[in-house]
């Protein structure tokens, strides 16, 4: 490779290569398909995904090849999403609108070509759900910084959905405006938790006396940002986008680190896997007993069952101050020792999912 032409012509062969070995690839999932049709088997196997990551990261790494896992994440997820497509195109639902964090998180994991629609709030999500509307839908659950999002929680505390998957995003605000200068800007659009996220940054550049207007989404706020050239929106990066607003500073919120936990619901269990979690609610019989909630966990303690989160939640019910608790712990409900210990508790759990753990973050390249 001596010129920049070799170097092009040798990159040309190799796409054709890789072009190439994709259509043999999807032939293979095409019959997959077909398969699946016939049997009733789940399209999407994110256990299957996350193995295949794992295994080429690992080759990767023992070839000393240039691709890390965040790269050979950013590529295969979307070489599977087109192969889902091509089993069993299926549709998705989500917390909208477009461009928000949730729309994100589902292209995340179910690609550009995916048939999505748009909802407005996580009730809809799973009353779409419910209906056979949509096969997959996709909420958050829980922010690092926020904590648990109640209304999911009650939701599938009722719900015959249960979730199938989980993702972690980095939540990662950007500042955003068709103003020439930061001067000409007379007032900022954001959701309300966006703003309190910004605090720092909307201080170090004299924003504090500027109007702040709250708005359902950050999307939306990237929308009226979009339509006056003396306003700004403080949005995600892939909104910003969207709706064609520049982008002045990104990376703005007082938090590097916040994440936000998305779950991906659907009406199929998950089979056992090598690294499983399960979610569930427990509303113990003897609550208001002191030593209740230690005696219920005392039965994971000794079956060497771990516990990963643990979280009350009020039950809403009448005439008390009853609690749920919401509790992830490793390991799939099919497990013998999980029957064993829920087999105590058979009136007081409720079963929300049992999914691979750890689920694959998405990076942002």
């Amino acid at each position: 490779m001596k010129t920049l032409d070799d170097c092009r012509n040798i990159i040309d062969s190799i796409d054709n290569e890789i072009l190439e070995l994709l259509n043999k690839r999807m032939k293979v999932v095409y019959r997959v398909g077909e398969i699946k049709n016939d049997t009733g088997g789940a399209i999407y196997r994110p256990e299957r995904e996350k193995a295949i990551i794992e295994r080429l990261t690992k080759a990767s790494k023992k070839s000393n090849g240039l691709l890390n896992s965040s790269a050979i994440e950013a590529i295969f997820l979307e070489v599977f999403a087109v192969s889902r497509n091509l089993e069993l195109p299926e549709r998705i639902a989500f917390l909208g609108p477009e461009g928000s964090f949730t729309h994100q998180a589902a292209e995340s994991r179910f690609g550009a070509m995916s048939d999505y629609l748009s909802l407005g709030s996580i009730h809809s999500v799973f009353k779409t759900l419910e209906s056979k509307r949509a096969k997959f839908g996709v909420v958050p659950i829980e922010n690092s910084r926020d904590g648990i999002v109640g209304e999911t929680l009650d939701l599938l505390a009722k719900s015959s959905v249960k979730i199938v998957a989980e993702l972690y995003m980095p939540i990662h605000m950007s500042f955003a405006t068709k103003a020439k200068n930061l001067s000409d800007i007379k007032k900022i659009y954001s959701k309300d938790k966006g703003f309190g996220q910004c605090r720092e940054f909307l201080s170090e550049h004299g924003f504090e006396n500027i109007e702040q207007i709250p708005v359902e989404s950050t999307a939306k706020a990237a929308i009226l940002a979009s339509l006056d050239n003396h306003s700004a929106a403080i949005c995600s990066h892939i909104a910003a986008k969207l709706y064609s607003v520049p982008t002045f500073f990104d990376d703005i919120e007082d938090d590097i680190g916040s994440q936000t936990r998305f779950v991906i619901l659907s009406d199929f269990k998950n089979g056992i896997s090598d690294d499983d979690k399960t979610s569930i609610l427990v509303r113990l019989k003897d609550g208001v007993k002191a030593g209740s909630l230690v005696h219920f966990l005392k039965d994971f303690d000794d079956s060497h069952v771990n516990l990963s989160k643990i979280e009350s939640r009020p039950s809403k019910d009448k005439g008390g101050f009853g609690y749920w608790f919401f509790i992830d712990f490793n390991g799939h409900i099919d497990d013998l020792k999980i029957q064993n210990i829920l087999s105590k508790h058979q009136a007081e759990v409720t079963w929300l999912g049992s999914y691979t753990s750890n689920g694959i973050n998405i990076h942002r390249f």
